[in-house]
């Protein structure tokens, strides 16, 4: 009897492809408790933190909108946008996109993860859309809570813009939206640099706090009264471009040159990340990264990015200075001011006026005559004056004035008194808070021709 003995035809393995590569690259990010932990605090904290707030009698009158917490809902959702840009965002991206590489060093798993992938191209854009995605997660689950916190704890009322053009609800929701969305492409850029960080320095804690770093020191040159040009070419400005969208016209220009900056940004760092991963030498177990390499390779890049966006936006928008000059000051706040008075005439239950009818007019003042009327300050004095209609009388009220490097100024009314003297003003329903006591404004940094 004879016995055959046929030989298995070899089996072959299957390549692994991008979806699967990236399921399992997100499955893991989502197994962290790190992860779950920020995620349930994105989606709880900011309700948490709009309903206690906008209950109080002592707001964050610093924040844009913080004052306006007890009065609409929407203001919540405005003022956690203030402190992402600042604090919150680059830190998610620190934790997220900061760590997703260097987590394979510190437990030394690049060696089974290339044995199981084989295509070190194939690893770096499964753990970059990972990244991407909880980070996209992670902001939309403050935008839902922000919103719906501040809507359920004091609900659906209309709020002024920057300019104090009265927004209902149908403008507050479109605009808030677009907000949201515009801080996308900042928050990109940081991403990439947390991937950029994370490629670069291994396990270093430096390389996961790059985002951090960076978001610290482009916000200290920020406060400083940097050339317009320079300070639009910085990723953390794009943060506060959706100020733009709270006036009417809309002040589009910052804007759109800060998504453009973001998004090269985010582009150039995530590329520098890729060429230096798919060259490291994954032999070595004891990598810690080189702060020399990163240098070189990492930040100069960047900063030439940067010199050259300040130039191109210099070139194209003619911004040189500050950007902050009287003519343009005074306009803001005469259109503020007008705005805001037919607010309160309205509440007053006196005659109505239109903005148009008050002929409102503003003279500003940076301390004194000895010191040029241009940039940052906490210095401005100005009066407004207006006439109201079927009257040859003119009223007059002094504000001073707080502007910030970036174009927010906050006006404090001086008098008089039942003007803006006060905080509140007796209506005939009660006593209700006084708009041209205390309001913000906003000052188009490349608008070279303000109009009333």
């Amino acid at each position: 009897m004879t016995t055959t003995v046929t030989a298995a035809a070899p089996s072959r393995m299957r390549p692994v492809v991008l979806r699967d590569c990236y399921r399992f690259e997100l499955l893991k990010l989502i197994a962290q408790w790190r992860v779950r932990l920020m995620f349930g605090a994105c989606l709880v904290a900011p309700a948490v933190y709009t309903a206690v707030i906008s209950r109080q009698t002592s707001l964050p009158a610093d924040a844009v909108y913080g004052r306006w917490m007890n009065q609409s809902g929407w203001a919540g959702s405005l003022v956690i946008l203030v402190f992402l840009g600042a604090f919150a965002l680059p830190l998610l991206t620190s934790l997220v996109a900061g760590d997703i590489f260097a987590t394979e060093d510190r437990l030394g798993t690049w060696r089974h993860l290339l044995v199981a992938v084989r295509s070190p191209r194939l690893i770096f854009v499964s753990k970059a859309l990972a990244a991407l995605t909880v980070i996209l997660a992670l902001l939309v689950a403050l935008a839902v809570s922000s919103t719906v916190g501040g809507l359920a704890s004091v609900g659906n009322h209309p709020l002024p813009g920057l300019d104090g053009h009265p927004m209902d609800s149908g403008e507050l929701t479109r605009t808030v939206l677009l907000a949201w969305l515009s801080i996308v492409p900042p928050t990109l850029a940081f991403a990439g640099v947390g991937l950029l960080g994370s490629v670069a320095l291994g396990r270093s804690p430096l390389g996961l706090l790059m985002p951090v770093v960076l978001a610290l020191a482009l916000s200290g040159l920020a406060l400083m009264p940097v050339p317009v040009a320079l300070r639009l070419a910085l990723p953390t400005n794009a943060f506060i471009g959706y100020r733009g969208l709270l006036t009417t016209p809309g002040q589009f220009g910052p804007l759109w040159i800060g998504t453009a900056v973001s998004l090269a940004w985010a582009g150039l760092a995530t590329l520098l990340a890729y060429r230096i991963f798919v060259r490291r030498d994954f032999t070595d177990l004891a990598h810690d990264g080189s702060g020399l390499r990163f240098a070189v390779a990492g930040l100069v890049p960047l900063a030439a990015l940067t010199a050259a966006t300040t130039v191109a936006i210099a070139a194209t928008t003619g911004g040189t200075g500050s950007g902050i000059e009287r003519p343009k000051l005074e306009a803001a706040l005469a259109t503020s001011f007008s705005h805001l008075y037919v607010r309160q005439t309205n509440q007053l239950h006196r005659p109505a006026v239109t903005k148009e009818q008050l002929k409102t007019t503003a003279r500003c003042d940076k301390a004194g005559d000895r010191v040029e009327d241009v940039g940052p300050g906490a210095d401005w004095r100005c009066v407004v004056t207006w006439t109201l209609p079927g009257t040859r009388a003119t009223g007059n009220a002094i504000y001073q004035l707080d502007v910030a490097a970036d174009g927010r100024y906050v006006a404090d009314g001086d008098g008089p008194k039942e003007v803006n003297g006060y905080f509140q003003i007796h209506t005939p329903t009660g006593d209700a808070p006084n708009p041209l006591w205390q309001f913000d404004g906003f000052v188009d940094l490349l608008d070279d021709q303000p109009k009333e």
